[in-house]
């Protein structure tokens, strides 16, 4: 890597967590993390600096303090549960705060802006990088975040990554249910489904985040997706996860899951969650691939950690903390 001094925002988070731990790997480096949250992991402690991404005088004091040469902002309210956009003012007003920051210290960069697949919704294929059709108040919020990063117009070298459906461990919610789910053997195949779905394994995300960071010069203004290629069968996934149990997945017609929507929809309206609803079938059953074509080339066909190495380490990881 190019760099001497990383900054990273959001660091207590799923992803950030696994970034931090690539991180300490690397002799050559020194980092720090900002995150309102103390790190899930004690050892991250020595790093972490508790700050909240709305407060401009603790982002410039933390800048101005740290001396970054790079930074890679994951920081955000990630969860689908808010109702509308001010719900989300980490993924809005810290956006704007950050930039201020960084105008404010002179940084040089480069800095990776973290937005999310969910600015447009599963299915809806964007025709530019401005193109968005967002489905929630969350992705509405990161349609918001990227527009704050265009209209600036960084002098430093800068990029926009939208994660797709990132797994591994120290994830959460949907994804970890997921894998819960299916080694419990609760999980259902629906009957004939093949929908496909582009997915990423956590460890390949932070080798594309650092491989993107060291050709930030390069791709300047670009947005990236990132995720594993070739895109996921979900049915076939389930069933490699199953393995480790083992058990053999059931398959059941989509009738009977429409039941279980229907259930969980009403369940839904009074405040009880339910593991099916409309909203995650319909995501479910809607192929949901994009282009990764641009990382592909700049990372070459093989990925470090292949989808069998991933659910593994997964597994491991889970089976350690429940």
């Amino acid at each position: 890597m190019n760099f001497n001094r990383i900054l990273v925002t959001g660091g207590s988070g799923f992803i950030g967590t696994n970034l931090i731990e690539a991180l300490r790997a690397r002799a050559d480096l020194v980092f720090s993390n900002l995150d309102i949250k103390p790190p899930k992991m004690h050892v991250h402690r020595d790093c972490w600096k508790s700050t909240d991404m709305r407060d401009p005088d603790g982002l410039i004091a933390s800048l101005q303090s740290f001396r970054p040469d790079a930074l890679i902002h994951l920081a955000a309210r990630t969860d689908l549960d808010g109702k509308q956009v001010g719900d989300y003012s980490s993924n809005t007003d810290g956006v704007a705060r950050l930039l201020e920051a960084l105008d404010a210290t002179n940084f040089a960069g480069p800095v990776i802006f973290t937005s999310s697949m969910y600015v447009c919704r599963p299915g809806y294929i964007p025709t530019s990088d401005t193109d968005f059709q967002p489905h929630t108040p969350y992705g509405e919020s990161k349609v918001i975040g990227e527009q704050l990063v265009r209209d600036a117009k960084p002098t430093y070298p800068w990029v926009i990554t939208r994660p797709t459906s990132i797994w591994g461990p120290w994830f959460g919610i949907p994804y970890a249910d997921f894998f819960k789910v299916v080694l419990s053997k609760r999980y259902l195949h629906i009957s004939g489904d093949r929908t496909q779905k582009t997915y990423g394994f956590v460890g390949n995300t932070i080798a594309q985040i650092f491989a993107i960071l060291d050709h930030a010069e390069e791709l300047r203004t670009k947005t990236l997706y990132l995720g594993d290629w070739p895109p996921y069968v979900i049915s076939e996934w389930a069933d490699e996860i199953a393995a480790f149990v083992p058990y053999r997945v059931p398959r059941v017609p989509k009738v009977a899951f429409n039941g279980l929507a229907l259930i969980g929809d009403t369940l839904q309206k009074v405040g009880i969650r339910f593991p099916m609803t409309s909203f995650r079938l319909s995501n479910m059953t809607t192929n949901n691939v994009h282009d990764l074509s641009s990382l592909c080339e700049l990372m070459g066909e093989a990925l470090p950690f292949n989808r069998e190495q991933g659910n593994a380490l997964t597994v491991k990881w889970l089976n350690k903390t429940s």
